[in-house]
């Protein structure tokens, strides 16, 4: 059984104090990225190279040419090691960078008008962090100036409510693409792009109105207050990403993560399923050294388990390409590489 420990038995207040007595929380990445994972990543990351299309993107019969998975497979190429011009996959991590910045519109907006998508504003935020990741290792100045105007465009939509919609001009707002804005303008922030104070606030009250009882996370703040496994683990990033280090509204979260951990089951009817596993693994990389030392062995061996003979994770809802750079990037958080997941 790959995770008897993460039962109800332990309480997210007992991790807590382990964590804060227990060892140094940077623990080597070779502890735990054994080599059979180190194998599954490279076959991972050998597909996305191989399926990769002369214009930097992705293709599939779902959300072809998706600005998300260009940057998606870029940031797992980046966090491989593999930067701009440099490493054996330097320059498919190129030919993301250029399919991203032909995306780049006048107003800030990246989106591409011939690929399906639900939701652009998806897209955009994962572009603007592949952008403010590369920009740190490749400072010039054509990153730049996308980044800024995608950055800006983010600040500039927030609604109201204080979230992100699926459209920079909505009105109201959702957790799920919020938690793509947060880790976009926070990436923009440590490549020394100003975010004002009052939108990262805004955002976090937002998240806090938007957590019910059960310490799990709501879609919405209208509608039914029904809270579900991946778009609780993107509140808890998303507040991690805003500043909040502590505090109950982030030990009942992760209390709510914990009454579902990886069980090596395929859970094949989930759709959502690497969204929710990205955003776990970064929740309990911040949590610290208890939560992470138990959740990661059992992601790790659940991804192994369910990676193709051919080196890709499958994912229907979107596409293969999303699912195996979802994977990979899961795979390599003990490698520390890339800003944004770095506590």
């Amino acid at each position: 059984m790959l995770l008897a420990v993460l039962s109800l038995a332990i309480r997210p207040a007992d991790l807590q104090a382990q964590s804060a007595k227990g060892k140094s929380f940077e623990s080597r990445g070779q502890d735990f990225v054994t080599a059979e994972t180190q194998k599954g990543i490279d076959r991972g990351l050998a597909f996305l190279a191989k399926t990769q299309s002369t214009d930097g993107s992705y293709p599939g019969s779902n959300y072809r040419r998706n600005v998300a998975v260009t940057s998606l497979s870029g940031m797992a190429f980046l966090a491989a090691g593999h930067v701009p011009g440099r490493g054996g996959y330097g320059k498919n991590v190129d030919l993301a960078v250029d399919s991203i910045l032909s995306s780049a519109t006048p107003t800030g907006f990246i989106k591409r008008d011939d690929s399906p998508e639900h939701g652009p504003m998806y897209g955009h935020g994962f572009a603007t962090l592949f952008l403010a990741e590369v920009y740190g290792m490749s400072p010039k100045p054509e990153i730049h100036r996308a980044l800024k105007a995608a950055t800006q465009l983010i600040v500039n939509s927030q609604n109201r409510e204080g979230g992100w919609r699926y459209k920079p001009e909505s009105r109201d707002a959702d957790v799920s693409v919020t938690v793509c804005q947060m880790m976009a303008l926070r990436g923009a922030r440590n490549c020394g792009i100003a975010v004002p104070k009052t939108t990262v606030d805004n955002c976090v009250e937002y998240v806090r109105k938007c957590q019910n009882g059960d310490g799990g996370f709501r879609y919405q703040l209208s509608g039914r207050p029904t809270s579900d496994f991946p778009r609780s683990a993107a509140g808890i990033v998303i507040l991690y990403n805003a500043g909040v280090a502590d505090g109950r509204d982030l030990e009942r979260g992760l209390g709510f993560l914990l009454r579902t951990p990886p069980r090596g089951t395929l859970m094949n009817s989930d759709p959502h399923y690497f969204y929710g596993q990205y955003y776990a693994v970064q929740a309990m990389w911040h949590a610290g050294d208890d939560y992470w030392q138990q959740w990661y062995p059992a992601i790790r061996d659940e991804l192994l388990i369910r990676q193709t003979p051919d080196g890709y994770w499958a994912d229907q809802s979107v596409n293969n390409a999303y699912g195996t750079a979802m994977a990979c990037l899961i795979l390599q958080m003990p490698n520390n590489l890339l800003p944004i997941f770095q506590r």
